[in-house]
Formats: structure tokens, sequence, C-alpha cells
């Protein structure tokens, strides 16, 4: 997938791409969002709503699985422990260099405000 495709039809493919994780994990998902986000890359509540940074659609979608799974785990899982770690590895393989990108942009955005 290009960088330079369509923002709509990234985010299209990007709300895809959760429903297929969702249906994957088995996570009923009642509301999907992609909005502007000041603090956070995603959010979910208990009650099946997904919300994701637009700024996410900037990214390759292995960050994008990152994220995704990142969020639907902590439907079963609320924590980032030993289990949740383990989930990740398994469904992403090294979510570690994902986690990082998202870092690494975050700071460079917060040293350019």
């Amino acid at each position: 997938m290009s960088l330079t495709m369509a923002p709509s039809k990234r985010k299209t493919q990007f709300k895809a791409l959760v429903r297929t994780w969702g249906d994957k994990l088995g996570v009923e998902i009642t509301g999907l969002y992609v909005r502007p986000m000041r603090n956070k890359w995603a959010s979910c509540s208990s009650n099946g709503i997904l919300s994701f940074s637009a700024e996410l659609l900037e990214f390759e979608p292995d960050v994008w699985n990152y994220v995704i799974v990142h969020e639907l785990l902590h439907f079963d899982i609320p924590n980032h422990g030993k289990l949740w770690k383990s989930l990740m590895r398994a469904h992403v393989g090294d979510w570690e260099s994902c986690e990082a990108q998202l870092r690494a942009h975050a700071s460079r955005c917060h040293e350019s405000r």
C-alpha cells in the first residue's frame, strides 16, 4: 500500500483491516472511528467502540497492525503483562519496532511544537 494513496482510500483500508482483525480475534466492534486525537494513538471502550488517531494513516500497515491488535487485545486483557505481550508477539511478531516508530514520531512532533 502506498503512502501516496488518497487519504480517504487509506482510511477505508484501515477500517477494513480493523474489522478483519476484530473477526480474527473474536471482538465485536460496535463503533469504529478514525479521528484527530491529541494524546493517544487509539482507545477502546468496554462496549466495543474503537477510536484511532487519523495520524496513523501516515504509517505503513505493519504499524496499523500493531495499534489495531494492541487495542483489540485490551478487550480481554486490560494490561500489558506477559499474556498480552505473548499474544502481541504471536499476532504481530516484532511489535516493539512498531511501538518504537510511533514513539519516535511522537517525540519529533512534540519537539516541533
